[in-house]
């Protein structure tokens, strides 16, 4: 964990590797294959929290699950992905963000593979009770298991991708100028993070379920935020501009 820090308000790294003889309600309700067996979990899960309103917060995951019943495997898969945050978008990061995302997906399906994974990305990280994507995306993808070293080669193309994606943005706006006015606005933002992670995040519910250490599923929440009761933003200011990038979009098409 880094906390207080000169660019990231707080940053959190988190690797698990957590086994059990019973997977937990969440699991099983999907998968009732998986009921009874015994599993194995293990990822690698980052949250970057930034102080500066206009460098997007960032989350990004890989993780493999195997589940096994009398020594044989029953079920195999990897998943993760990345996905960004921001408060002011900047179009030139958005473009940087997917086609950074895209270019990962080259090797491994080309345009459909980012297509199928983009548009998962949109579909999962959607707050479906107000009505709004959580940032504008990235990839995201779940049980993958289509082959083992293909997947695995997959997976550790979208962790170094997500260095080439968020570093640039980074070096280009953590020093932007900005006020109280940007500084309220994202603790406001930081909200939405919130509602996400305890109301619909997949892998906060299991940690929660499986028993896992609660210090360390939670550090995906911001230090400080805060809840404003029926706020509008003005219209035509650039916290207004925001609703634009909260829906589905082919970011590639229309900002190039």
């Amino acid at each position: 964990m880094l906390r207080d820090g000169a660019v990231f308000e707080q940053a959190g790294i988190g690797f698990s590797d957590v086994a059990g003889t019973r997977l937990p309600p969440s699991a099983t309700a999907s998968r009732p294959e998986l009921a009874g067996a015994s599993w194995r979990a293990v990822g690698v899960s980052l949250v970057f929290h930034p102080r500066n309103p206009y460098l997007p917060t960032t989350h990004a995951n890989v993780r493999h699950f195997r589940a096994t019943r009398d020594g044989e495997t029953v079920a195999w898969w990897f998943g993760g992905g990345f996905d960004l945050t921001p408060f002011y978008p900047i179009d030139e990061d958005v473009l940087h963000w997917h086609r950074t995302a895209r270019a990962l997906c080259q090797p491994f399906g080309g345009a459909r593979r980012y297509d199928a994974h983009k548009r998962w990305c949109d579909e999962y990280f959607l707050l479906k009770h107000r009505g709004e994507t959580r940032g504008i995306g990235g990839l995201f993808f779940d049980d993958l298991h289509t082959g083992f070293d293909d997947d695995f080669a997959y997976l550790r193309a979208v962790g170094d991708g997500f260095l080439q994606a968020y570093l640039p943005i980074v070096e280009r706006r953590h020093a932007t100028p900005f006020g109280e006015r940007e500084r309220a606005f994202q603790l406001y933002r930081r909200g939405r993070y919130v509602e996400f992670n305890l109301v619909y995040d997949r892998g906060t519910l299991f940690g929660l379920q499986s028993g896992g250490r609660t210090e360390s599923i939670l550090m995906s929440l911001p230090p400080l935020v805060r809840w404003e009761y029926g706020y509008a933003p003005e219209p035509g200011s650039a916290e207004a501009r925001l609703a634009d990038y909260l829906r589905p979009r082919d970011w590639l098409a229309e900002l190039r």
